[in-house]
């Protein structure tokens, strides 16, 4: 029996607490708790109807904040905490003053550190369950005067504590009160007897570990303190503890029966309940004078994420009235289908931490609302509150706003697992802690406990539809028993835990049990096991409670998992991981520009370094191109072309809920070579009526320009004003390509070579040739009329460009593979440094040159590029063709005659990507192309591609095909670890000027470009954004393409059909340059 319990009886017998204080508890996993008092459903008892009615807890009467400044201790080592700080007459005056709440880190006390797996002391301490280092676990002393209101005598006073990492010791007045560990939840200790007339002082003590500390291994920075709100309410000698609201939906979910059992201080008192709607029509009331609430309500309006409707539920008693905010809802499965109020449902979720750059975990309702806010804006409809419980406010705001939560308890036992490595499991292998702790009864009391209380906090809020047992820390009878617990406690809400499948070959029990878990989860399933399952009768619906990691340059494939669950009702939708970069701001530099630091850049060891920078938002919550990919995959309305002709469409719903015409109308633009030429909205109800999750086929005033490249982008916006988005918000659009035209920018760009080709090969005969050229042996140098180009014979490129005494090219031009490595290359990059990617040559064999008909010169190149010290494996048959008027024409064909496999390849010779898809096992190729050095000054381009933003194979959604002009430094995208940014996919043209010149580039077949202030090799070696420097170049790279982006960074490698790994490849382009 647990600790904990012995002390409550203690106390319930009048025997003093201190009876039960040892020091040891923070190292005991048998104790979670001394004298804390149990758990309950979250809300504030107001002293007053009028009082809960403004809703305003800091106004009422029964509260007092404890939030401000406290004196404040800390020591670096647990053995020089201060042993007597809680006496009454102890001098604090040499301590400082720190605000509550706070995270110490930030505040001066320690170094952030960042670790992703594994505990923050692995360097120097060896796992050992329970036990934790006192060397580096620092411990932080408050002291605080308060004064009890005088007219709060003869009621029962509590001290409520939002959030204390690790633990937590607390003494009123000299006396030991309690103990507190489970960081994440909130610890509330009565202190009516500890407190008296007029000063008092409270004293509490935290550790930065605890053996509590084995069971919080989560992904981000470790901070220490006090997170949420503290402070002290007042109740009566008896009142209302705890209820739990349950319902049952029924007459095709247009009523419901409501129960509500009550639980008392002392004996059972009247309790008057009503409910009310957002209307303030009363829907149900009486008086209970039982030990539940008992009643029918119809005409219901149903709670779901796009309309968030809630009722308000008033329970009263003499002294207090309690107001809580419900939604009606019932969540269930059938067939392995997920469904809402008998609606199928999907979720469009996000893994959420509570993360500030300038104030750390202790976040306010203000940064949760920003969250909410842009992930409303964003097509966001769910939230897993990774790892931990959330701040009660929280999930009110999810019920307020709509937003489906897994709500999850506060377990991970990453480190000591040891990522269930698969070897630990074979039968004969020691596990790293036999039994370790997610198989081990001597912890299930602790694991039990943290979820019992997460749900019994959370149980009524609306918004929380699936329990999470937490999140990577294995499987066995802990977990076993907590499901066990939760579905017997609420069989109303749906259970998960992914970690459930790295249970043990060799189970406590003898057989494993996962008869209590409700959904299939994995976290970044590749998309062929999802069809392996999906497709062959799953007995469960599939869940992806992490997927497309979103770290630095990516994610690129949500496409492809949205289009699973467009073929899969049994695939319910994922939750990215995740939503915010993780960065603590440290100022700006000297021109600027903020830093933010991850892992390491304090100095502190061990780290797991940029790990934590892998949100849908930066830091400053910034959005990322990621978040706007996201953002137009999820769109609720998509539209399909049937005929082009007749102006036939497929209107497509993806709302679960809500018919178009209730919420969305349409407008379009037509677009001729990328330019708006024409417009108009649609607004007509008839021809929205689109019921939700199904198609409607119309037909819309749209019709294909003959002349020119021609697409209509149609964009779906909301018809009325919601808390975070106007009236006539974006939510979407899709392009649809009436013609298969090119733009006329491209014909008559490829017109006017043709023309002057032909009257440059009437005029050649009997002239002089209009090119001359001179060779040696190293360069060709090549003259016409308004050019010298030298070319290099050892290389097969261009040395230098001079165009009309203008010069382009200010570094020779060079073949180019390398591309600053993505954080979604972070395991094929290992490849290709191996590979010697990075450190390519290019060495050219044959040159040949010969004057055509047309007055052009052609030359014909074989070379090849290899790694210093490696084979070569591109083997390059070019051909270059100059023009009279100055105009160069490439045309590669390109063998890739060596596939460069990695070290690791031995390892899984007889594995098929399927059943390996995280291992990149190839080192395709990074991109294909060539890089040209221009003046800086060249920093303005025209493009006809993929835009406005950057734009790859698997990543493009966001942008469409058009027009567009920018400055060069506009197409940088700022990740905070440099990488590979700012490329444009799918180009017909582009040209980079300044007010004197201008270079363009174009192709009957479409290429990829860049254009950068930085080159490759800077924004390869740079940490730090802020650190990266301009290269006095505009550095121009031109790509037949690059490879995907991926999600690599955390899960399966990248698509096959995404990779450069083909063994040819036919590349060409041509080179204009002009003066203006």
């Amino acid at each position: 029996m647990k600790k904990q319990l012995l002390s409550c009886c203690l106390a319930a017998l009048g025997l003093t607490a201190i009876q039960a204080q040892s020091f040891n508890e923070w190292k005991d996993p048998e104790v979670n708790s001394v004298n804390r008092s149990a758990m309950h459903t979250n809300y504030f008892a107001f002293a007053s109807a009028d009082e809960a009615k403004a809703g305003i807890k800091e106004n009422s009467a029964n509260f007092m904040t404890l939030n401000g400044l406290w004196k404040f201790n800390w020591v670096r080592h647990a053995e020089a905490r201060p042993t007597d700080f809680y006496q009454t007459n102890f001098n604090d005056k040499g301590w400082d003053d720190l605000q509550v709440p706070g995270v110490w880190e930030l505040n001066g006390y320690g170094d952030p550190i960042y670790v992703n797996v594994g505990y923050a002391w692995r360097s120097q301490f060896k796992n050992n369950p329970p036990y934790v280092p006192t060397e580096n676990n620092h411990v932080g002393s408050y002291r605080k005067e308060i004064i009890v209101p005088a007219n709060w005598k003869g009621k029962e006073i509590f001290a409520h504590f939002g959030s204390v990492t690790s633990n937590m010791y607390l003494w009123v007045n000299g006396r030991y009160v309690g103990y507190s560990e489970d960081s994440k939840l909130e610890a509330e200790f009565n202190l009516t007897n500890y407190l008296k007339p007029g000063k008092n002082v409270i004293a509490f003590q935290v550790f930065r570990w605890c053996d509590g500390s084995y069971l919080e291994d989560q992904d981000k920075f470790r901070n220490s303190g006090i997170f949420r709100d503290v402070y002290v309410l007042a109740r009566p000698e008896n009142y209302v503890r705890d209820f739990f609201i349950k319902m049952q939906l029924k007459d095709n979910y247009t009523a419901a029966d409501v129960t509500i059992p009550l639980t008392f201080a002392k004996e059972s008192i009247p309790v008057s309940y009503k409910l009310t709607a957002a209307c303030g029509c009363t829907v149900a009331e009486g008086v209970s004078n039982s030990d539940s609430i008992v009643f029918s309500a119809s005409d219901l309006t149903l709670w779901n994420a796009e309309h968030p409707y809630l009722y308000t539920l008033t329970l009263s008693t003499d002294n207090e009235t309690i107001r809580q905010r419900i939604g009606f809802r019932e969540i269930s499965i059938r067939d392995a289908i997920v469904y809402l109020n008998g609606q199928k449902v999907r979720f469009r979720g996000t893994n959420r931490h509570d993360s500030d750059p300038y104030v750390g975990s202790a976040v306010t309702l203000e940064h949760i609302r920003k969250d909410m806010s842009l992930m409303k804006q964003h097509n966001f409809n769910a939230i897993r509150t990774s790892h931990y419980p959330n701040a009660p406010e929280f999930y009110e705001l999810c019920d307020e706003y709509g937003f489906y939560v897994i709500d999850e308890s506060d377990i991970e036992i990453h480190g000591v697992v040891n990522l269930y490595n698969l070897n630990i499991w074979k039968e004969g292998k020691k596990n790293p802690f036999p039994p370790f702790l997610s198989d081990n009864e001597d912890w299930t009391d602790s694991v039990v406990d943290r979820v019992r209380k997460n749900i019994m906090r959370d149980k009524n809020r609306t918004s929380v539809l699936i329990w999470s047992m937490g999140n990577e820390a294995g499987y066995g009878c802990t977990f076993e028993d907590a499901l066990a617990w939760t579905k017997s406690y609420d069989p109303t809400r749906l259970t998960h835990y992914e970690s459930s499948m790295h249970h043990p070959r060799n189970p406590k029990r003898g057989k494993t049990n996962f008869s209590n878990i409700d959904l299939r989860s994995r976290m970044y399933a590749a998309i062929p096991e999802m069809h392996a399952y999906l497709g062959n009768n799953p007995d469960k619906p599939f869940i992806q409670c992490e997927f497309v990691h979103a770290m630095g340059n990516g994610p690129g494939d949500i496409e492809d998992y949205y289009q699973l669950e467009e073929q899969y009702d049994t695939f319910v939708g994922g939750f990215v991981w995740e939503w915010c970069d993780h960065g603590v701001y440290m100022g700006t530099t000297d021109d600027g520009r903020k830093k933010f630091y991850y892992g390491g850049d304090s100095g502190e060891y061990p780290h797991d370094g940029n790990f934590c920078m892998d949100g849908l938002v930066y830091p400053d919550r910034t959005p990322s191109t990621g978040l706007k990919e996201y953002k137009n995959v999820h769109r609720p309305v998509r539209v399909h072309l049937v005929d082009a002709a007749s102006g036939t469409y497929i209107l497509q719903n993806n709302l679960d809920f809500t018919n178009l015409k209730e919420e969305v109308y349409l407008t379009y633009k037509i677009l001729q070579n990328g330019m708006a030429v024409a417009s108009g909205e649609i607004r007509d109800t008839e021809l929205l009526d689109v019921a939700p999750r199904s198609k409607k086929t119309v037909q819309l005033p749209i019709k294909p320009l003959e002349n020119g490249a021609c697409s209509v982008i149609i964009s779906s916006h909301q018809l009325h004003e919601k808390p975070f988005t106007p009236a006539d918000f974006k939510l979407g659009f899709d392009q649809i390509m009436l013609n298969e035209n090119c733009t006329d920018t491209l014909t008559a760009l490829l017109n006017a070579e043709k023309a002057t080709a032909n009257s440059c090969s009437c005029a050649a005969n009997g002239t002089e040739p209009a090119i001359t050229y001179t060779e040696n042996d190293r360069v060709i140098t090549i003259n016409g009329v308004d050019f010298v180009y030298v070319y290099n014979k050892l290389t097969g490129m261009f040395d230098s460009m001079i165009y009309k005494n203008h010069s382009f090219l200010k570094r020779p031009m060079e073949m180019n593979i390398w591309r600053a490595p993505t954080d979604n290359d972070r395991v094929v990059k290992r490849l290709w440094y191996e590979a010697g990617y990075d450190k390519m040559t290019q060495r050219a064999y044959d040159t040949t040159v010969e004057a055509l008909a047309d007055g052009s010169l052609k030359l014909h190149t074989t070379s090849s590029m290899a790694p210093i010290f490696r084979q070569r494996f591109l083997d390059i048959d070019a051909e270059w063709i100059i023009t009279p008027d100055g105009i160069v024409r490439s045309s590669m064909e390109i063998e890739r005659d060596a596939i460069m496999r990695g070290m690791y390849s031995e390892y899984f010779e007889d594995v098929t990507e399927n059943d390996n898809p995280f291992q990149a096992n190839e080192a395709f190729l990074p991109r294909l192309g060539i890089r040209l050095f221009l003046s800086k000054r060249m920093n303005q381009t025209e493009y006809f591609g993929y835009g406005p933003h950057e734009s790859y194979i698997d990543k493009r959604r966001a942008s469409y095909l058009g027009k567009f002009t920018s400055r060069v430094c506009d197409l940088h995208e700022d990740y905070m670890r440099p990488q590979e940014n700012g490329s444009h996919y799918h180009c017909e043209y582009v040209s980079v000027a300044d007010d004197s010149r201008k270079l363009t580039v174009y192709n009957e077949q479409p290429i990829s470009f860049n254009l950068s202030e930085y080159t490759e090799e800077e924004l390869t070696t740079k940490g730090h954004n802020y650190e990266l420097e301009k290269s006095g170049y505009t550095v121009f790279c031109i790509d037949y393409r690059q490879s995907g982006i991926g999600s690599g960074s955390c899960g399966p490698q990248l698509a096959k059909e995404y990779r450069l790994d083909d063994t040819h490849y036919t590349f060409s382009f041509h080179l204009k340059p002009e003066i203006l």
